[in-house]
């Protein structure tokens, strides 16, 4: 089952059981593939770009509970925390920060970066291979760890 067909079998359930919440976060990611359909763009929907658009998803709901728990806004930071989670369920399982090190120090080794003036030769073969099961920012540390950039 595709990514647009489980949100729309997930979107019916969500209706009949009343949870706006996640009614709501389903919607919301039915939309971007609303967009991304009618963008013109030629592109077909695959997994490579449903990951892409749900980690988008993802990253602004991390950005904005971030900015809610600075701004002592903790009832919409709780409800963005609540959204976030459904969103991950339809991204591949993430990986821990010593998963991400360990696969990390396995790529290093393989094109042999061992300092800092790799890190333009480690970063995106870290990024390229952990897409979607490890955000960014967690890749872009366990590189400059690896590699001892501080």
């Amino acid at each position: 089952m595709n990514l647009t067909d489980k949100i729309n079998s997930d979107l019916k359930e969500a209706m009949k059981s009343n949870d706006t919440v996640r009614l709501q976060t389903i919607r919301s990611i039915r939309a971007l593939i609303l967009e991304f359909e009618k963008s013109g763009t030629g592109k077909k929907l695959n997994e490579e770009e449903e990951i892409k658009l749900l980690s988008s998803a993802a990253k602004k709901r991390k950005e904005a509970i971030e900015e809610y728990v600075k701004a002592g806004r903790n009832d919409l930071a709780s409800l963005e925390e609540a959204e976030l989670k459904i969103i991950m369920s339809y991204l591949p399982k993430q990986l821990s920060m010593d998963e991400i090190i360990l696969k990390v120090k396995q790529f290093a080794q393989q094109i042999g970066a061992n300092n800092k003036a790799d890190f333009p030769k480690l970063m995106p073969l870290a990024v390229k291979e952990l897409k979607g099961m490890a955000d960014g920012k967690a890749i872009k540390e366990a590189v400059e760890k690896v590699l001892g950039v501080n």
